[in-house]
């Protein structure tokens, strides 16, 4: 069964346009084709991931879970052996990657959502040692209604460790021996945390370069100048800057001793009053250092607002199982962290300046990739990916440039060439819009299919699946 169908037929509306395509998509999983059967998606237009103009009128063709033919439609034959898919007036984009996420093996009910709002890889942050075969393991036997997913494991952080399933060092001996265990483990990069002071990151980046691994960091006792001539390769929530471009950080510095919330608080709090010029200058360094930047803007945001009763009703709010927005316990953390008015009014009044930090990266020709730190409380799995591509759209970027964020770069900085970009021999992620995201960046949320791994699924039959 080809699967054709014309979205010009004068007689067919758009509810039925849909219903017909849905429709299709169901038949197509419904078969059990040979291994070497493929499909052709026909007729949309492609936003291959390059940053480069989008193709109108494309073919896509994957087969055994790999794009085989890309190019235009008048130039295509249909292979034998090919199913065709008419898909004309919609948008292809590649599969979504969140580079910063948390899926531990106690929330596995977040892989569909990732997959339902075309994430189909996640970086994860932080799990615990023992948490890399387990992800894996999930990984692989949901391979048809999950994301892939790179994982750190535990992360290393200095002593007293912020967590119990950090790793802690104090020493760079043990710093270079925590790199050592989580190879043997099967990370597949290391991440820092708050506590890792200069001495030591430099020690696990240097052990890392051994084993071909990247090193991430959620900065603290570090700034990010000096994380960066360390030889990191990522700064995760642009932890970090605000201690580089400050006048006077030791404040900041005692606080991230004192404990992660009180570090976190007072990075936050100074970002309303740091000097755009010096910003200008950290971001020109680490652009110019090749470092990506992971903003999270959609973290930052939602902590500012955290203390709002409107944010409770989202509705978005309706992919997160009852019982796990409960596990948030939002009034709960604002009691125990003990932020006040002011410090809610201090987060907002920094947005502007992480987004004016963001710009100047961004014209300097630094590398930003987009991540959300789901599920961390509010923070909505699949669904913040797009609420923090529109607000790095916001921030300056343009929406081919926040969907490069989402997918290229990424990959980048991932190390996974197959990944983020939509050209023969690349692994087939995709996610089919029914609307222009170049025209508003928030059409990356109009839905209808997901390409992971080569298997095409409706965002229905994936809901379904709940």
């Amino acid at each position: 069964m080809a699967g054709r169908f014309s979205t010009t037929t004068p007689r067919v509306t758009r509810v039925s346009r849909r219903w017909v395509f849905t429709t299709c998509i169901l038949l197509l999983i419904g078969c059990k084709p040979a291994s070497n059967d493929g499909v052709a998606l026909v007729g949309a237009t492609l936003i291959d991931g390059t940053g480069g103009p989008a193709l109108p009128d494309a073919v896509i063709v994957v087969r055994r879970g790999r794009i085989e033919f890309v190019g235009t439609h008048s130039d295509f034959q249909l292979p034998p052996k090919t199913r065709e898919v008419n898909v004309s007036g919609r948008w292809i984009i590649p599969g979504l990657i969140d580079s910063h996420a948390h899926l531990a093996p106690s929330t596995s009910w977040a892989r569909p959502r990732y997959l339902a709002w075309g994430v189909t890889t996640i970086r994860d942050m932080h799990g615990g040692i023992g948490s890399l075969t387990t992800l894996r393991r999930k990984a692989d036997e949901a391979a048809a209604n999950g994301p892939r997913v790179y994982a750190a494991g535990a992360m290393i952080d200095g002593l007293p460790a912020t967590y119990p399933d950090a790793i802690g060092v104090s020493a760079e001996r043990d710093a270079r021996k925590a790199v050592d265990q989580l190879v043997t483990a099967g990370a597949d990069f290391i991440k820092v945390y708050t506590r890792i002071d200069a001495p030591l990151l430099r020690a696990i980046i240097d052990e890392a370069k051994a084993f071909n691994l990247s090193v991430s960091g959620h900065l603290g006792m570090t700034n990010a100048v000096a994380a960066a001539r360390a030889g990191i390769a990522s700064i995760e929530h642009m932890t970090g800057v605000a201690e580089a471009a400050a006048i006077n950080s030791a404040s900041i510095v005692t606080a991230h001793y004192r404990g992660f919330y009180p570090g976190w608080t007072a990075a936050e709090r100074s970002w309303g009053g740091l000097d755009s010029a010096a910003l200008a200058r950290v971001a020109q360094t680490l652009a110019e250092a090749q470092i990506t930047i992971v903003p999270t803007l959609v973290l930052h945001e939602t902590l500012s607002r955290l203390s709002e009763p409107g944010l409770m009703r989202d509705q978005a709010l309706q992919d997160v199982p009852k019982e796990r927005q409960q596990e948030w316990d939002v009034p709960g953390l604002i009691s125990r962290v003990g932020w006040s008015s002011a410090d809610f009014d201090a987060f907002r009044q920094s947005r502007s300046m992480q987004d004016l930090f963001l710009r100047a990266f961004a014209v300097a020709g630094g590398r930003i990739a987009v991540g959300t730190d789901a599920v961390s409380p509010m923070l909505v799995p699949g669904y913040s990916e797009h609420r923090e591509m529109e607000l790095l759209v916001r921030a300056g970027l343009t929406p081919r440039e926040a969907i490069r964020a989402a997918t290229r770069n990424g990959a980048v900085l991932l190390g996974a060439d197959s990944l983020g970009l939509l050209a023969p021999g690349n692994v087939a992620d995709l996610v089919l819009l029914s609307k222009d995201p170049l025209n508003d960046i928030r059409n990356t949320r109009a839905i209808e299919a997901v390409m992971s791994r080569g298997h095409l699924m409706s965002t229905d039959s994936i809901r379904a699946a709940w």
